[in-house]
């Protein structure tokens, strides 16, 4: 057997928690593998609609191992809240819920360093969602980061007291005013309350499962535009995002990579700052946001929306060496007579290439676009490929020329019930 790999090819809030939702009756296991609690993967059934952080989104499955891995980034705080969310689903939480010991402990302090730092940015600032993440994981590269094996540790108190002094000494040199006295009260609850799970060596959780023969599911968060390494640096996450991610977030070998999962909206989003080619400032944009209903799962901030991108999609696709497509919020278009589709950027020296540019931040690119005829109709209670109108089957065959790969998850509302699998899915 092999680990899946399911991951975003844009900016991130693609449906990633949708389609794990939908998928993990096929796995036995299902594991994040980066990010913390700057994520939210929003999932709806049965009349309900759930927003995941940290957690896994194969936790609703019973049947299925969930895994926080090692290159996770893991708030205590939240992940109660999220726990005591999640009492009225009488899930076995205990049970199918494992955290790994080499994940990394996001503080209170960690929090006020990310707003410490945003807020010296000015107009350059980053766009953080200020949940500590990018200052956890400097102090994890740094090794100076405190684990939730620590937490178990007798002298845990002695190490958080002294990374919270160098953090303390870093909020002086800005001039930062801050409380802990309430944050940490509630820190240290939350640690005692992570104490009754298993926390485990993922690693050999998930080495274990693959020797067995179980299926697995690497979970990524963010997309794969935000990469720390692949992104449009600096406006990106704190993580590795991309499919190499799950291999050092789970410690799992290269050669045990199966198939890769690549989502993506059948339009464009992002939240924050930096750069975005196919942004739409106008009315279609904000048409296009309230359609989607695009409001960030975890800030509530309004995304930023636009048109397809082509060239980003296709260079996320060769980094991550994706096998599958899945495409979301299709509907999200059905309001649109004409549907535009970027295929090429025009360079200040009139230059056209379909290549993601190394200065995407720096450098003002035109984008090319191709127009198509929208299907404008609803796609309510449609659940096979040639139930679609005639237009949408249209864009999805020029996406998959020009992609390179068919499309064989086509999302076409919120709840899990609505979608269409084609191919190796269906």
């Amino acid at each position: 057997m092999a680990v899946d790999v399911l991951l975003g090819l844009q900016w991130g809030d693609e449906g990633k928690g949708k389609i794990v939702d939908v998928l993990a009756p096929k796995y036995q296991v299902v594991a994040r593998f980066q990010g913390g609690p700057n994520a939210g993967h929003t999932l709806e059934f049965d009349g309900f609609k759930h927003v995941l952080h940290q957690i896994p989104s194969g936790i609703f499955r019973q049947e299925v191992q969930n895994i926080i891995g090692n290159g996770v980034v893991l708030d205590p705080i939240i992940f109660k809240k999220e726990i005591d969310g999640l009492a009225k689903y009488n899930l076995s939480l205990q049970q199918n819920l494992e955290v790994s010991k080499k994940a990394s402990i996001i503080l209170p302090t960690h929090r006020l360093l990310d707003a410490a730092y945003e807020k010296a940015k000015g107009d350059a600032k980053i766009g953080s969602t200020l949940k500590g993440i990018g200052p956890t994981y400097t102090d994890k590269i740094s090794r100076q980061g405190l684990r939730v094996g620590d937490i178990i540790s007798p002298n845990f108190k002695a190490k958080y007291d002294a990374l919270v002094a160098r953090h303390k000494g870093i909020l002086d040199v800005y001039q930062f005013e801050y409380d802990l006295t309430a944050a940490e009260q509630e820190f240290f609850e939350a640690v005692e309350f992570m104490k009754q799970f298993n926390l485990v060596d993922s690693e050999y959780s998930v080495n274990n499962a693959l020797a067995e023969g179980k299926t697995i599911l690497a979970e990524g968060a963010q997309g794969s535009l935000l990469d720390v390494d692949f992104g449009s640096y600096p406006f990106v996450t704190s993580s590795n995002t991309v499919t190499a991610g799950a291999c050092t977030g789970l410690g799992v070998a290269p050669k045990n990579i199966g198939e890769v999962y690549g989502i993506f909206k059948a339009y464009a989003t992002r939240v924050g700052s930096g750069p975005f080619p196919t942004e739409l400032l106008d009315e279609v944009g904000e048409r296009m946001r309230q359609e989607g209903r695009e409001f960030g799962s975890t800030t509530g901030r309004p995304r930023r929306c636009g048109w397809i991108d082509l060239p980003a999609l296709k260079y996320a696709m060769m980094i991550n060496g994706v096998t599958q497509l899945v495409m979301m919020k299709v509907d999200v278009l059905n309001i649109f007579e004409e549907i535009n589709i970027c295929t090429a950027y025009k360079l200040p020296d009139g230059t056209i290439t379909e290549q993601l540019p190394y200065d995407l931040t720096d450098t003002q690119v035109e984008p090319i676009y191709e127009t198509l005829k929208g299907w404008n109709t609803s796609l309510a209670g449609l659940r096979t490929f040639e139930s679609l109108p005639a237009e949408l089957t249209g864009y999805i065959a020029f996406l998959e020329e020009k992609l390179g790969l068919p499309i064989n998850f086509i999302s076409t509302g919120p709840d899990r019930d609505e979608c269409v699998l084609r191919g190796a899915l269906a």
